[in-house]
């Protein structure tokens, strides 16, 4: 791996290779997840549509206690605990034979993984000083990227061989792959307890009570949105909406990827205060105005490449969105939890991504798939307007005082 995608030696670069050995199975469990268990475990698309739903509802509500127990405990016994039980559940898909044991895993499987990011976040915290935790969390993300993209290559070896031996095989290696991340997170130093000693009352309300992080949270869960874009509604958008070749679907997949693994980093550099954070989250929302326009614009076209153009330049637009939001959403959710209780507010902020998705596929290809042109500026408005909110929401937020870091 590249010294331009990991940080320096040290705890953020322990923290990258365990975002790396999870993600590389992640990869290849994503690619090849619902052709198992429709053809090999034999359930049909409607029963693993309503597990994963259960699962993600579940992961809705794991990330906050987990977040609350790593403020209050040693955050990396936490952490290794949490991917080992990822490994566990990963592995027990194999002994899925019906639809209510499908449930039952995959709602262990999301609360895991949900809970397991939120004491990651909480972990970064502790462990890397404020003025570096948005770059930081940036190469994180360049990192899982570049994970993603060889793990569904080695997910798409199984979808070659299409046997049930080959897709078990990928079910044994993202198991193999949490099961490394918890001994990655091992490495990390003894007794990353809180920084600072937590104060006394709240519990877990605590994070609801203050409205300015709730309001932050809610408007990033609206921009979490986009996350089922170029998974599910883009591919479907190519195939009934424009005369694109369906490989052009494959091709935004690779320019998000591409982009993220080489350009996060150098979007992220550019924020380092609340300010800068909101200006990010601003140019995001134009940003997506823009690839939404374009996105729309490609059913007009006439021709095969045409469409494919305009496609892969709303890819671009798109990408940009997501990097300069993801730069934005990090600093202000470090700078704005009080820093005796970073898990506990990680976890709560965490909670767009399980909402996204589990909401976004079927709200996103209601709004763009059958709403066709309409949608897409209906959803540009949408994400617009909740970039543009948090800057109000969080005006006044200053940068936090240092606190000691852990290791």
């Amino acid at each position: 791996m590249s010294g331009r995608l990991l940080p320096a030696p040290g705890p953020a670069r322990t923290l990258a290779l365990a975002q790396l050995a999870n993600s590389v199975g992640d990869g290849a469990f994503l690619v090849t997840s619902a052709l198992y268990f429709t053809q090999v475990v034999g359930l049909s698309p409607g029963q693993v549509g309503l597990g994963l739903s259960a699962g993600w509802a579940v992961g809705l509500l794991a990330g906050v206690p987990a977040g609350h127990a790593a403020d209050r405990r040693d955050a990396r016994r936490v952490a290794v605990g949490l991917a080992a039980a990822t490994a566990l559940a990963v592995a027990a898909f194999l002994l899925v034979r019906g639809a209510a044991w499908f449930v039952l895993v995959a709602c262990l499987y999301a609360g895991c993984q949900t809970a397991l990011a939120a004491v990651r976040q909480a972990l970064l915290a502790r462990l890397v000083e404020p003025d570096r935790r948005t770059g930081v969390r940036a190469r994180l993300q360049s990192v899982a990227n570049a994970g993603l993209g060889l793990g569904a290559a080695l997910g798409g070896l199984a979808l070659w061989a299409h046997t049930a031996g080959a897709y078990r095989s990928v079910l044994l290696l993202d198991a193999a792959a949490f099961l490394t991340t918890a001994v990655l997170l091992r490495r990390l130093p003894a007794g990353s307890g809180p920084a600072v000693r937590p104060a006394a009352g709240g519990g877990r309300l605590a994070v609801l009570r203050d409205r300015r992080y709730a309001l932050l949270t809610a408007l990033n869960a609206v921009l979490m949105l986009y996350l089922p874009l170029l998974s599910l509604v883009l591919p479907l958008w190519v195939a009934r909406r424009t005369a694109a070749p369906a490989w052009v679907a494959a091709a935004l997949l690779v320019v998000n990827t591409v982009a993220v693994m080489l350009a996060q980093v150098r979007v992220a550099r550019r924020v380092t205060d609340p300010a800068g954070a909101v200006r990010a989250l601003r140019r995001a929302g134009a940003a997506m105005v823009v690839a939404c326009a374009l996105f729309a614009l490609s059913a007009t076209a006439a021709g095969a490449w045409p469409a494919a153009a305009l496609l892969l330049l709303g890819a671009g637009a798109q990408v940009y969105a997501e990097m300069a939001h993801g730069a934005g959403a990090w600093q202000l959710s470090f700078d704005l939890a009080p820093a005796d209780r970073h898990g506990l507010y990680q976890g709560f902020f965490g909670v767009g991504v399980p909402l996204a998705r589990m909401l976004g596929p079927v709200l996103l290809t209601w709004l763009i798939v059958d709403g066709g042109g309409p949608g897409w500026l209906a959803f540009a408005a949408l994400y617009a307007a909740a970039a543009a909110g948090i800057g109000p929401a969080v005006r006044g937020a200053g940068r936090p005082s240092p606190v000691p870091v852990a290791g």
